[in-house]
């Protein structure tokens, strides 16, 4: 599959500029374009002034801004985009007949092996892919406001979508370390579906005058625990689109509930904002009121959830990650419904479809009868031939690793261990992470619970599971193209090969919050690239470019993002390596290898775990001093725990089980410390911790 490389966005408005400047940033070739000179220097002069605020928040410097802008080649008219561009986003006024002209002359300009894709939140996929003369070329997207920031992306395949054109705009979505749902053509896809509703029963609430707006808003803060109520929601993105969508919705479905209540429609005619008031002037609305509130919200969202889920437009995971990334709330609609019981849920989802004349799907009062919760599935598994892809799918979560997806992971590599047909596993996160670490509120819990043996348990259980890539007689992969923290570069290092590309960042944090690596860090490191380059790696928790990881071994494989697929191929072709654990740098003379194999010598080790700076070395020195500076921020136990493991390992030699398992020994005394529960804590609460060193 040959990957996209060059993109052509039309129309310079907020999402096409906001696409546009994602998509340069994420280094592809970017055309943006628009009918009139003024309107690309008006998309330009936005994305620049999204760049320049980013610069302030010190997210960018000045030369990444100006590579960014480099990237981007204003272009006026359709007419002239390049005809060899691999991908066409369309992101024009929400109308058909003027995205259908421009899909018209993209039909003339372009190769036929152009992809073309519309970005819409409500109209129809099939019939766009129909008015273009390349149906199978064609698909829809659904970008999320603000594109480059917010990370998720609707993928709507139209009925004659080529299998191959979705997996190219899928792999471009996620190249932009974007949390990609696919889902069918239905109107509303699936955030939409239940969202715009979700907006509208607000106006209906208030017309029935329960409360003001500003107590609704703060009555649906509760319920969803949730930053922004519906009416500032609106007042954010403009009344008249929530109108617009709401009453398409409406005539789509067939269902009159949905029709912009009357309020609503006054407030566009009269071209207003809501006015909110201050809810700690005004008081919150009654009890009774705000029963009613919540009761109707939350009913109306379990309702159209379960419908979204019946018509199998996408997984109930998809519509909780929608409701998570897209919305940013808390929880998902079903992970709502399990907090507040089935039977609730049930019940205010039926008083709401009563309401809206629609017949609740059955799977909703089966779960209710069965009283127990929605179980969730965190681990996708497909196929190609006799590679099979595990992704990790928790993108809300960055993909960290709990008790449910531990499991998962282990039972689905033992069904592909276990396949005669499968010669190679990949392992991927979903959203822009592998997997950033383990789920740290975890460990807090248990150890506030006195239950350290429920960590030692799990983190024992995680030793099984990893070894069952360790020892897979398949070939195994690990796609570590963006963000590897803690437990989840732990989980790549127990794979045969790492595949990286100008993303990927890898960091052990674990002594700076308390604690050592517990899954195999202290051993499977100083095996993989020498003890000296362990201990600059585990004992100082030094961030790791993707060159560094490289020259170290960390990474395996070091590629541009167009490469990433010819890797996993030729990589299934070899087949496992012929070693796997050199025991030293791949680059030696790397800067990161180089001084760390003087200055975590044997010799100095010593000195610098008394907070000494070695003979020899400039404490004037930027690297030196910052080395010495995150060694004393760690927590001095797990500094001295962790550099006693990574000797161990040295003694252990070829043992890699006898390594293992003196790690899993000492988890005991390293959870029962003050400094782990006071570095775990401050973690969870964003502050720097205090160690005590006991």
């Amino acid at each position: 599959m040959e990957p996209v490389q060059s993109v052509a966005i039309i129309g310079a408005g907020n999402m096409g500029s906001g696409i546009a400047q994602k998509t340069a940033q994420e280094e592809f070739d970017v055309q943006m374009v628009d009918r009139e000179a003024k309107w690309v220097e008006r998309g330009q002069e936005t994305i620049a002034n999204f760049l320049s605020e980013a610069v302030e928040r010190r997210i960018f410097k000045p030369a990444q801004v100006e590579a960014i802008q480099s990237r981007i080649t204003g272009v006026v008219g359709t007419e002239n985009v390049s005809s060899d561009t691999d991908l066409v986003i369309e992101a024009v006024f929400e109308d058909f007949d003027i995205k259908t002209a421009v899909f018209t002359t993209l039909d003339e300009v372009c190769d036929e092996n152009t992809i073309l894709a519309s970005n819409t939140s409500s109209l129809s996929v099939n019939e766009l892919a129909a008015a273009t003369g390349r149906p199978d070329k064609f698909v829809g997207l659904h970008f999320f406001y603000h594109p480059a920031k917010n990370r998720l992306v609707e993928v709507i395949p139209a009925e004659s979508t080529s299998r191959e054109s979705t997996e190219r705009v899928v792999q471009y979505c996620k190249t932009l370390g974007k949390v990609v749902i696919v889902c069918k053509d239905r109107p509303g896809f699936v955030v939409n579906r239940f969202f715009v509703p979700w907006l509208n029963e607000a106006c209906l609430l208030l017309e029935e005058e329960l409360a003001t707006t500003a107590q609704i808003d703060a009555a649906a803060c509760n319920a969803f625990q949730i930053g922004m109520g519906p009416f500032a929601l609106m007042n954010l993105t403009g009344p008249p689109i929530a109108l617009h969508a709401t009453d398409y919705l409406a005539e789509q479905l067939n269902t009159p509930r949905y029709t912009g209540a009357q309020n609503l429609r006054d407030m566009v005619e009269a071209g207003n904002m809501w006015e909110i008031g201050d809810i700690a002037e005004e008081g919150n609305c009654s009890d009774e009121a705000e029963k009613i509130i919540s009761q109707r919200l939350l009913g109306q969202v379990f309702a159209i959830s379960a419908q979204i889920v019946a018509e199998e437009i996408c997984s109930m995971e998809d519509v909780d990650r929608g409701a998570k990334v897209g919305l940013r709330w808390a929880r998902g609609p079903f992970e709502l419904a399990n907090k507040l019981g089935i039977e609730s849920a049930y019940s205010m989802a039926s008083q709401y479809a009563e309401l809206a004349g629609f017949t609740l799907p059955d799977f909703m009062a089966s779960q209710a009868e069965s009283d127990k919760p929605f179980e969730f599935s965190y681990i996708d598994v497909t196929t190609d031939g006799s590679i099979a892809n595990v992704q990790i799918n928790r993108p809300e979560a960055m993909n960290a690793l709990n008790e449910t997806v531990v499991s998962q992971l282990g039972d689905a590599l033992d069904i592909l261990n276990a396949d005669n047909s499968i010669s190679t596993i990949v392992l991927e996160g979903a959203g822009k992470a592998f997997v950033a670490g383990a789920d740290v509120k975890f460990f807090v819990d248990k150890i506030r619970a006195d239950k350290i043996q429920d960590i030692y348990d799990f983190t024992a259980f995680g030793h099984q599971v990893l070894d069952k890539l360790e020892n897979s007689p398949k070939t195994t992969i690990a796609m570590t193209t963006g963000l590897a923290l803690g437990g989840g570069l732990e989980l790549a290092l127990s794979c045969d090969y790492r595949i990286g590309t100008r993303r990927t960042q890898f960091r052990f944090p674990e002594t700076s919050i308390g604690i050592y690596p517990g899954l195999g860090g202290s051993q499977r490191t100083p095996r993989i690239c020498g003890v000296e380059s362990a201990r600059w790696a585990v004992l100082a928790g030094n961030f790791m470019d993707h060159n560094s990881a490289f020259a170290l071994g960390l990474l395996t494989h070091l590629v541009e993002p167009n490469e990433v697929d010819t890797t996993v191929d030729t990589l299934a072709e070899t087949g496992k390596p012929a070693e796997k654990y050199a025991g030293k740098p791949v680059d030696s003379e790397h800067p990161v290898a180089a001084f760390a194999s003087q200055f975590f010598s044997d010799e100095n080790m010593d000195i610098l775990l008394s907070g000494r700076i070695p003979e020899g070395f400039d404490p004037e020195d930027r690297n030196v001093s910052r080395q010495i500076k995150s060694l004393r921020f760690a927590a001095p136990i797990a500094v001295k725990m962790a550099a006693d493991l990574l000797n161990d390992a040295v003694d252990t030699g070829d043992d890699l089980q006898a390594g293992l398992a003196l790690e899993l020994e000492r988890l005991d005394t390293i959870f029962a410390t003050a400094d782990a529960h006071e570095g775990l804590s401050a973690l969870i609460e964003g502050r720097r911790p205090k160690y005590s060193n006991n």
